[in-house]
């Protein structure tokens, strides 16, 4: 095989490549989904007091958005970084370049296609989702960025199997500014220059979604051009030992590309279960009005999860950077590689989870404030979600690395048991536990889910649970710890700042959160826990910080 690597430069280390990889995917998850997030701020209250109706109109049309995307993007993004990673680790860099051309010309005629379908299909979509009529314009509205989006993702998935996922960060973050620049200025207009129909602001704040993948689109051509000429070379010095038909590739991906449409639409379709049993289950049970139910669903599905989905786009980040590595390390036989890389993965999402997790819990309050309005019920929600988006984004780390390993037909039974729980107790925890059910009802079938995950991944790889266990183990206590000074942080503030007013509780939140950064940085860095998990670059800012 041809070494392409530069001599000048030292080869990374998988553990290296996953703290680049995740830092870059990190900035670009995490940044896009604060922007997410902090756009609610003049969104809401520009809505004024119908923003829980709008807020909930806006989270049922993008769940039926994003169970679409999935099915029209066909799990290919995932499946062709898969592809590409495995091609280019054996040298057949031709190969995969001539896939990625056959995956956007099809990309582009599915997108049309279920673009279509999404569009003529709202109305009875709509019937039954709990929305009414109000909820087919902004659906229709989201139909214009299926035709896209589906091209936009297998771009990101080729920067992804080429592990240079920068362009794929710096991708979200300007889609996510499109995004949010539109949905604001929309919604300004309309409110408070316009007509006030919430209705028509949360039609043209999901529309926004179009906006932002036109903007990445041509963010990703960009460095697409720029890389062009290296691949071209890469391309030129492939072994060329295999004979590749694209049409039968492109056939082979979209096949392994059917268990990552069912996985990475794991978590849209418990949302989508919740959104079609909760409003009428409660109907059922309780003498609650339309108007109502459409409230307490946004406390518990379309408020919490904005906010906890930052947190899970930590995972997001680290599942999407392990899964080329992983399959790299399959491909090449090199079972001790595997087994570490397996290990410190879930290491590194504890890692990075377990504070973030519980910080949030600790301020849920405050956010829920900040964000929404004083509300003990939206914050108690928030705190059960948090708590439950722990299984999530594990189940979404573990369900990557299995498909990365070939064991996709595991990670869909493990996921579809899962879904069964979730089903078999979804009706039972609405009737006992009202709002609180359906996060009760999730957490058990992600629990069952992660639980068949990982026990296959030991037995698949052989990683080392002891030593996996000790770290998590660590990284809870030092979290603990660091709640610890967070939380004594919130005591001694929260009597000078009131978590009843936005302005005193953002305030508050910076200051806890600066706190609880400080203190978890300092004691991963003492014991040494930073290095192991993100490289031995991290003893540069343990010298400039003084930290023996």
């Amino acid at each position: 095989m041809i070494n392409n690597r530069d001599p000048e430069k030292p080869e990374l280390t998988n553990e290296d490549k996953m703290a680049r990889g995740s830092a870059w995917m990190t900035i670009g998850n995490i940044g896009s989904r604060l922007l997410g997030v902090i756009y609610l701020l003049p969104w809401i209250y520009w809505l004024g007091d119908d923003y829980l109706p709008a807020n909930a109109l806006f989270g049922m049309s993008y769940n039926i958005y994003a169970l679409f995307l999935m099915i029209s993007t066909a799990g290919l993004p995932s499946a062709i970084a898969k592809q590409v990673s495995y091609y280019n680790s054996i040298n057949e860099y031709r190969a995969s370049q001539k896939l990625f051309m056959r995956a956007m010309q099809l990309m582009l005629g599915l997108g049309a296609v279920f673009a279509l379908i999404m569009y003529f299909a709202a109305p009875a979509l709509a019937k039954h989702a709990g929305g009414g009529a109000d909820l087919i314009p902004s659906m229709r509205s989201l139909s214009a960025a299926i035709l896209v989006i589906p091209l936009m993702s297998v771009i990101r998935g080729y920067f992804q199997g080429l592990q240079n996922v920068a362009p794929y960060a710096i991708s979200q973050l300007v889609e996510q500014v499109a995004r949010v620049g539109y949905m604001l200025l929309a919604t300004f207009v309309i409110m408070r220059l316009g007509s006030g129909d919430y209705v028509a602001a949360v039609t043209h704040s999901t529309f926004a979604a179009f906006i932002g993948a036109l903007a990445s689109i041509a963010v990703l051509l960009y460095y697409y051009k720029k890389e062009k000429s290296r691949l071209n070379v890469l391309a030129d010095m492939s072994s060329n030992n295999v004979k590749v038909n694209t049409t039968r590739l492109l056939l082979q991906t979209v096949r392994e590309a059917v268990p990552f449409i069912i996985v990475g639409s794991g978590i849209t379709i418990y949302k989508m279960v919740d959104q079609y049993t909760f409003i009428s289950t409660m109907t059922r049970f309780t003498e609650y009005s339309n108007q109502q139910l459409q409230s307490l669903f946004a406390l518990f599905s379309s408020n919490p999860d904005k906010l906890v989905m930052v947190v899970i786009g930590l995972a997001t980040s680290l599942a999407t950077v392990g899964l080329p590595l992983v399959t790299e390390a399959f491909a090449k036989k090199d079972r001790p590689a595997l087994a570490k890389l397996v290990s410190n993965n879930l290491q590194l999402y504890t890692f990075v989870m377990f504070p973030s997790t519980f910080g949030m819990m600790l301020l849920a309050y405050p956010l829920n404030t900040l964000f929404y309005q004083p509300n003990r019920l939206g914050a108690n929600l928030l705190i059960a979600v948090s708590f439950s988006g722990l299984l999530l984004g594990l189940f979404m780390l573990t369900s990557s690395m299995l498909q990365g390993i070939y064991e996709n037909p595991s990670a869909v039974l493990y996921f579809a048991i899962g879904l069964a729980v979730k089903f078999l107790t979804q009706t039972v925890s609405i009737y006992l536990l009202e709002s609180y059910g359906p996060v009760i009802s999730t957490m058990l079938g992600f629990g069952v889910t992660c639980y068949l995950n990982l026990r296959k991944l030991h037995k698949k790889t052989g990683f080392d649970i002891g030593l996996t266990c000790r770290r998590i183990v660590l990284v809870f206590f030092l979290s603990m710890v660091m709640l610890i000074f967070a939380g004594a942080a919130r005591g001694i503030f929260g009597m000078l700042f009131t978590q009843e007013r936005k302005a005193q509780s953002f305030i508050l939140i910076v200051i806890v959160a600066i706190v609880g950064v400080l203190a978890y940085l300092y004691m991963t860095l003492k014991v040494r826990l930073a290095d192991k998990l993100l490289g031995s670059r991290v003893g540069l800012l343990r010298t400039k910080l003084k930290i023996k």
